[in-house]
């Protein structure tokens, strides 16, 4: 079921320098702050026009961006807001299906000129009983329900190749790889975790998925292409109990980043998918005793940059490797931040919370380097394998395989200081 009606409302606040803005979720007084209410996933359309976000009992609202454009006051374009009625709590979303990086929209693209006549956008909704929904975003009609998993649908990614290609991850322990263009009925299940699976992502090459075990501490390469397993990244002698709460892959596919928190110190480790070599570790800890929880990391569009959603902070932006947070919002003990997602032109990073809210902040606009550059559009296409054979000097080889990062860095934020070492 689809209808227009406003259940939300825009709110603005100066109290971090970074904040944009943020959406509040109106409902009955009775429902505020029980469970259910949760925004468990959000996320932004391939080409930036549309942002959905799950608003809690089992509702997803989806708007037109940006939220506050002169066009969309004004009245000249119809924003066409939707809100979607899922029947049950929806844990994972993803708009579909992404076009190829050499094909997807600039930011010199006018606004009117995105989606509005795209009428293949699909919304896919990952719900608490196992079942997926799909959505067409512009008619606001439910076009077809998946039906396998035992448990709740946790995550959903479209590949970036322009397929009707669709992965989930569920808490049935396993994932599974849909071809919507037959509705579902051709599907490939991927199993090997041994307990609830929090999180996927997919290589940007479309060649690996990742997937983290929040529970059995496994991450997992599966191959897209045979739908077979690969390896566990396994790396680190830690022998305290941890859990394992997101993943992502750099936009070059050279870089896998991996996070997990015990008690009162969480961390980010940052792979080599091809050789599983572990080649940094980004780690914070509290002073004090309590729980110190990392909900979700994403790499910027452009790698650059990876967001980072903590209790303590609604939101951190650190350039992996380097000393220091390029951005972090005020320290907030009740940020109750759960996931976050990057415009596909960068700049603005939403993230979700427990209660049910949506808040936007300004995300650094750096431009890379040419180096950085050359290193994506090579690491795209060539594997660490191949790289290694090649007869370049070793300062080059170490920067093309991201060999040239320290191998630890320790952040301390419990007094909203850092200190870093090498």
């Amino acid at each position: 079921m689809c209808s227009t009606e406003n259940n939300a409302e825009l709110l603005r606040s100066p109290s971090d320098p970074a904040f944009l803005l943020e959406l509040k979720t109106r409902r009955p007084p009775s429902l505020v702050g029980r469970a259910g209410c949760e925004t468990w996933s959000v996320d932004f359309s391939p080409d930036g026009a549309w942002f959905a976000w799950s608003m809690g009992h089992g509702i997803v609202w989806v708007v037109a961006w940006p939220l506050d454009s002169e066009d969309s006051q004004s009245g000249e374009i119809d924003r066409e807001d939707k809100s979607f009625s899922c029947g049950h709590p929806v844990w994972g979303l993803a708009f579909g299906p992404r076009p190829p990086k050499s094909k997807s929209v600039t930011a010199a693209q006018p606004h009117n000129a995105k989606t509005k006549g795209n009428h293949s956008l699909l919304l896919a909704t990952g719900l608490e009983n196992g079942v997926i929904k799909i959505w067409n975003v512009l008619s606001g009609n439910a076009v077809f329900d998946l039906h396998g998993h035992e448990g709740v649908v946790r995550d959903l990614v479209f590949p970036q190749n322009g397929t009707l290609t669709l992965v989930s991850s569920s808490r049935d322990k396993t994932l599974r790889v849909w071809d919507l263009a037959h509705k579902g009925k051709k599907v490939q299940v991927l199993s090997g975790h041994k307990d609830w699976i929090s999180c996927c992502c997919v290589s940007s090459d479309c060649s690996m998925i990742a997937s983290v075990g929040r529970f059995d501490r496994m991450v997992c390469l599966w191959s897209l292409r045979s739908y077979t397993f690969i390896r566990n990244l396994t790396g680190g002698t830690r022998k305290t109990l941890y859990l394992l709460s997101s993943c992502d892959f750099s936009p070059d596919g050279a870089l896998l980043a991996t996070a997990a928190f015990s008690g009162s110190s969480w961390w980010i480790d940052l792979w080599d998918p091809y050789t599983a070599e572990k080649l940094t570790t980004l780690v914070d800890y509290f002073d004090s005793h309590g729980q110190n929880q990392i909900s979700a990391i994403q790499f910027s569009p452009n790698g650059l940059h990876l967001a980072i959603v903590t209790d303590g902070r609604a939101l951190r932006i650190w350039t992996p490797g380097q000393k220091g947070m390029v951005m972090q919002t005020k320290a907030d003990q009740d940020a109750n931040g759960l996931c976050c997602n990057y415009h596909p032109q960068g700049g603005v990073v939403a993230t979700g919370t427990r209660d049910g809210h949506v808040r936007f902040w300004r995300a650094p606009r750096t431009v890379p380097s040419l180096c950085h550059l050359c290193r994506s559009i090579l690491r795209h296409s060539v594997s660490t394998y191949q790289l290694e054979p090649l007869p370049l000097p070793k300062r080059i080889m170490e920067y093309l395989t991201y060999r040239n990062i320290p191998e630890c860095l320790k952040t301390c934020c419990s007094n909203g200081e850092e200190e870093w070492e090498d």
